[in-house]
């Protein structure tokens, strides 16, 4: 057999697997970022969730705590800064925002203890029940969030695989991290 035949052939072989290796790896990036995308979006339908609830928390808490304007008013504050970020789909600007809204929650559950009215109105305490469980749900989905957007993040980074990922011009994704130091601290707990 002729050796340029011999080395066209084994020059092909190389060439399709090379096309076949950066069509796999491009197609697993694309799967990669799109479970980042959608571990976001169903975040976002979470808080869009909570941030239409929390006025009528608000109200209802308004309702026996009128004078607490400064409250009311920093926590309209904050809500809007996270509605903002949150339309944007500014990660960094929603865990800011996130972190004083969560700062601001006990205060207003607080609020109750001082006004036994409050706290035993059932409006107030099903709101609550319903603001807690989608805490806890929003936390789910964060760190499923985090945990896609950390097996991009170093997919992209990778060798070989950065060669197609400077290809697609990839970018690393934000974390959803705790940006409050509160939410860091200890819970004390006294009987």
């Amino acid at each position: 057999m002729d050796p340029m035949l011999i080395g066209g052939i084994i020059g092909g072989v190389i060439l399709l697997i090379a096309i076949i290796w950066f069509f796999s790896t491009y197609n697993r990036l694309v799967r990669l970022k799109e479970n980042v995308n959608k571990s976001w979006a169903d975040i976002d339908v979470l808080l869009k969730q909570r941030y239409d609830m929390m006025p009528n928390l608000i109200n209802t808490v308004k309702g026996y705590a009128s004078h607490e304007k400064d409250l009311f008013m920093e926590f309209a504050k904050a809500r809007q800064s996270a509605s903002d970020a949150l339309s944007q789909g500014d990660v960094s600007g929603v865990a800011a925002a996130e972190g004083l809204l969560g700062g601001m929650m006990p205060k207003i559950y607080a609020l109750s203890e001082a006004y036994p009215d409050l706290k035993a109105d059932t409006q107030f305490l099903n709101l609550q029940k319903e603001i807690t469980a989608m805490e806890n749900q929003i936390a789910d989905r964060r760190e499923f969030y985090n945990a896609s957007s950390t097996n991009w993040n170093a997919a992209i980074q990778m060798i070989p695989t950065n060669i197609v990922a400077g290809f697609m011009n990839a970018e690393r994704k934000t974390l959803f991290e705790v940006t409050v130091a509160v939410e860091r601290e200890v819970v004390k707990v006294e009987f």
